[in-house]
């Protein structure tokens, strides 16, 4: 009797523990994403703008949404980082520490496209969701991860809104060269550029790639010459960009348009440049001064999603305690953020797959621009935006939902420059 009475007991209590705790297990109290951050080393200066941007939209989720909508509970957001120095190993063992140790929902990748792809394999062993906002190679989607989700551009895409610009610009030009920096990055922009402008029906007359640290490029520039193309797509770095520019206008080559990659947006290359920069473009991911909005959003059909691009710029001066304006390193971070949000509250979940699988089927916009992902979790939606050099402003000439000014073209040629010439839209 006392036997069947204990076992009874004891039924008992472990029915109202279980009854107790599946509750609290069920209902979170908070959403934790995990970053090994860029600090220190090489990637620094992206991988504070990185946190900056993340703070940013971290604090107007809590704040000014009240958290995210799970099942009708608004949890809040917090965010852990550590410094991975910018080094594979570190990022690697953070990631294992992230997961394991705090217990993250989800995982932001590092900065660069060496650095994420060297954490992806970590967060695909414990499949545990992982954002990549720094990582723009198409190399790293072509593993076969499940968990990896992109919000920065792929490298690809980085001169086909170029080549769309021209083409309804005018749709007499039809001679193109390509003349891009023999690196992994470069050669995939080329990649992409030069299957974007044969889809487009523009006559691919020059395709070559130079030297990385190249201090001459005068034999590559000239046979480019003598191909007489209509525009000139090409780069590769900052230090390479200079020379070309510089190089094109000692052997006098013009063109209808020049657009420079990873060179031609900073406001370093005009200060080196001065009027032979004018009328030069770049493709970036997100500028300050964009013109995506909620009415923008309307107008295209996507859902939006705040904060709007002066409310981020004030929280991510505020999250940085200085008075620094975001570059796309911190606009692309935070915009990782945001398709978060969205995907978990459309899973009404934090379960890895449940969100992976709802940030499949997310189409949306930011103060970042679109948002949209393949199959295999590459950045398809989002459209780079162009920069001109315009009397020594940058001005965002396309898409045209982002622009704040027109194209100059043709540009003015570089003899016309060197007599103090601007680049002025007709």
């Amino acid at each position: 009797m006392k036997k069947s009475y204990l076992v009874w007991m004891i039924c008992i209590m472990a029915a109202l523990a279980l009854s107790v705790s599946t509750p609290a297990f069920a209902a979170k109290d908070k959403i934790v994403i995990g970053h090994p951050a860029c600090l220190s080393g090489k990637y620094a200066k992206a991988g504070e703008q990185a946190l900056g941007g993340i703070r940013a939209c971290v604090d107007w989720v809590n704040k000014v949404r009240g958290g995210v909508d799970l099942g009708g509970k608004k949890v809040p957001l917090e965010y852990i980082y550590y410094d991975s120095e910018s080094k594979k190993e570190s990022v690697t063992s953070l990631i294992e520490r992230l997961v394991t140790s705090e217990k993250v929902d989800c995982v932001f990748a590092p900065y660069s496209s060496g650095l994420t792809l060297s954490g992806a394999p970590v967060a695909e062993k414990y499949g545990m969701l992982y954002m990549d906002h720094g990582g723009a190679s198409n190399k790293i989607f072509r593993q076969g991860f499940e968990y990896i989700v992109q919000t920065i551009g792929p490298a690809t895409s980085y001169h086909m809104g170029t080549l769309d610009m021209i083409k309804k610009t005018d749709p007499k030009a039809k001679k193109v060269a390509l003349a891009y920096e023999d690196s992994e990055f470069a050669r995939m922009v080329m990649e992409g550029a030069e299957a974007h402008a044969k889809k487009l029906g523009f006559d691919v007359v020059f395709s070559r790639t130079y030297p990385k640290g190249v201090t001459d490029l005068t034999p590559l520039l000239s046979a480019l010459k003598a191909s007489k193309p209509d525009f000139i797509l090409g780069g590769g770095h900052f230090e390479d960009g200079q020379l070309f520019n510089r190089q094109m206008a000692d052997l006098d080559i013009n063109a209808n348009a020049l657009s420079l990659i990873a060179a031609a947006t900073l406001p370093a290359y005009y200060q080196a440049l001065t009027s032979m920069a004018e009328g030069v473009m770049g493709p970036s991911h997100w500028e300050y001064g964009v013109k995506y909005s909620e009415a923008e959003a309307k107008k295209v059909g996507l859902q939006w999603i705040g904060p709007s691009q002066d409310e981020f710029v004030d929280l991510f001066k505020k999250a940085l305690g200085k008075e620094v304006i975001p570059d796309y390193h911190a606009a692309e971070a935070g915009a990782a953020v945001l398709a978060y949000v969205l995907a978990a509250e459309k899973a009404g979940s934090t379960d890895p797959d449940k969100v992976r699988q709802a940030l499949g089927d997310l189409k949306f916009m930011s103060f970042y621009g679109a948002w949209d992902i393949d199959d295999t979790g590459l950045q398809v939606g989002h459209t780079m935006v162009d920069v001109q050099w315009q009397m020594g402003k940058r001005i965002i000439v396309w898409p045209p939902e982002a622009q704040t000014g027109r194209l100059a073209y043709p540009m003015p040629t570089f003899a016309d420059k060197a007599k103090g010439k601007v680049a002025a839209p007709r």
